[in-house]
């Protein structure tokens, strides 16, 4: 019986294998959940398929293989049918008895031996073992056939990566090389190449941290891609706009981020795109991509409305930032924190919209550590003649303390006692004021309260006279 027969008795059933132990999410989604990883262990039967179409494709005679003899035979089906019923210790006291007796086997049977001894030993989780035998069915070139060649050529890749992945250090890069090669090797040998090989190549570049060789894989990757008419994954394009983006190559970055918003719309891309259209200072391009964005329904988390709130304001648009703002409160997607409400109590007062800038800022006051807040809110009060009410706002800024301007505060609070007819407790204020910017050597403020001494002082003998000549 040859080989090719046996292999077609399914001698040893194939398994999906998705294994991944240290990597990243992008990885383990490209990698395993889309099924890029070929099988570790793939059904024997279809390696008499592969090599009866690649011979057909090569259009050369087929690799001449020894025949199975009918006593390695029976011993290898009795193995099989141990396997079968997962009894994998019986199986391989068999298979290992066998392998003892090597030279008493030709190199088609000894391959047979070791393949299934890799399928026992995955099965058991001893992926070292595993290993071993699959370098062991390599091991009897030329007597296997170039299917079961490539097969185990490609399955060696996967392991060697997959026992890569088990280091954060160093340690991993040997391992990381042997898959590369290997792999590297079965592309010479297979007239399968296609992307999906490129593209786990790219992986391995990545994880060994060699950047520029992962860039021109995926390059090819895409390439090849578009030659033949298929659709360039998704994954295949985050991970090259992430390459790029490590690189700050922010012209390439966009290039695909504008592509991936086009054929795989999603938050994450468009958010992106505009953030490195902000990164090249295009802001009027950063501002059109949130608009899009907002439009397409994608902006739906707080960190996006804040952004598109901010680029909305920075562009001179404040009655459109604060409605857009105004609705995320409302919809509780924006939490009520101290900067959120300050953006939007700004938002409203440069949309000359004071009454209902006020009691936004008088909320984030009373939230807020320091006065800032609560200098802005004395200032509006100011504006809108309500004099208690400023006045108590610029007493609460000065009490919390952390102002810019300690001085510009104390001169607003000096204006509003001023304005509720408190002469003397606003003159003090200012002569306060006017003696901490001397010290400061702040001349702007110094002249200011110097003012206001004086109209002060001339205010309070206007009244006194007006007294004198009524009474």
């Amino acid at each position: 019986m040859t080989v090719d027969e046996l292999v077609a008795g399914k001698l040893v059933a194939g398994k999906l294998v998705a294994r991944a132990t240290r990597t990243s999410a992008w990885v383990l989604a490209a990698s395993v959940g889309l099924g890029l990883m070929p099988n570790v262990l793939a059904p024997l039967e279809s390696v008499a398929v592969a090599e009866e179409q690649r011979d057909k494709a090569r259009k050369k005679k087929p690799r001449t293989i020894p025949p199975i003899q009918e006593t390695a035979h029976r011993r290898l089906a009795k193995a099989q049918e141990l396997i079968d019923t997962d009894m994998y210790a019986d199986a391989m006291q068999i298979l290992e008895t066998m392998a003892a007796r090597a030279r008493g086997y030709n190199g088609a049977e000894r391959a047979v031996v070791h393949q299934m001894l890799a399928y026992a030993n995955y099965e058991l989780d001893d992926i070292e073992k595993t290993i071993y035998h699959y370098e062991q069915v390599l091991a009897q070139m030329p007597d296997i056939s170039e299917g079961m060649e490539l097969t185990t050529l490609n399955q060696l890749s996967k392991l060697y990566f997959q026992e890569g992945q088990k280091f954060d250090d160093d340690r991993a890069l040997p391992w990381y090389r042997k898959a590369l090669a290997t792999m590297r090797e079965w592309l010479a040998k297979s007239e399968d190449e296609g992307p999906d090989a490129h593209f786990y190549i790219a992986q391995i570049y990545y994880q060994m941290q060699d950047f520029n060789n992962a860039i021109g894989e995926l390059e090819l990757v895409v390439r090849m891609s578009r030659e033949r008419g298929i659709r360039v994954r998704e994954e295949w394009w985050t991970l090259l706009q992430y390459l790029y983006f490590d690189q700050e190559n922010w012209p390439k970055v966009v290039e695909i981020l504008e592509i991936l918003v086009k054929e795989y719309p999603k938050r994450a891309y468009w958010v992106n795109l505009a953030s490195v259209y902000g990164e090249m200072d295009q802001q009027q391009k950063q501002l059109w991509t949130m608009e899009a964005a907002h439009a397409g329904g994608f902006l739906d988390m707080e960190t996006d409305i804040r952004t598109f709130g901010g680029l909305l304001l920075q562009n001179e648009l404040p009655n459109r930032a604060a409605t857009y703002l105004q609705q995320g409160f409302d919809d509780e997607v924006v939490e009520r924190t101290v900067p959120n409400l300050q953006t939007l109590g700004q938002a409203y007062q440069l949309a000359q919209d004071v009454d209902k800038a006020i009691p936004v800022f008088e909320e984030a006051g009373e939230l807020a550590e320091n006065g800032e807040t609560y200098d802005r809110l004395s200032a509006l009060y100011l504006e809108k003649d309500e004099h208690a009410k400023c006045i108590s706002a610029a007493n609460n800024a000065l009490a919390k303390g952390g102002i810019r301007n300690p001085l510009a505060t104390r001169v607003t609070l000096g204006i509003c006692l001023f304005n509720v007819h408190k002469l003397t407790d606003a003159r003090k204020v200012f002569a306060d004021v006017r003696r901490q910017a001397r010290r400061d050597n702040d001349r702007t403020e110094e002249r200011i309260a110097r003012q206001w001494v004086t109209y002060i002082d001339t205010e309070r003998r206007r009244l006194a006279e007006l007294e004198r000549a009524g009474g």
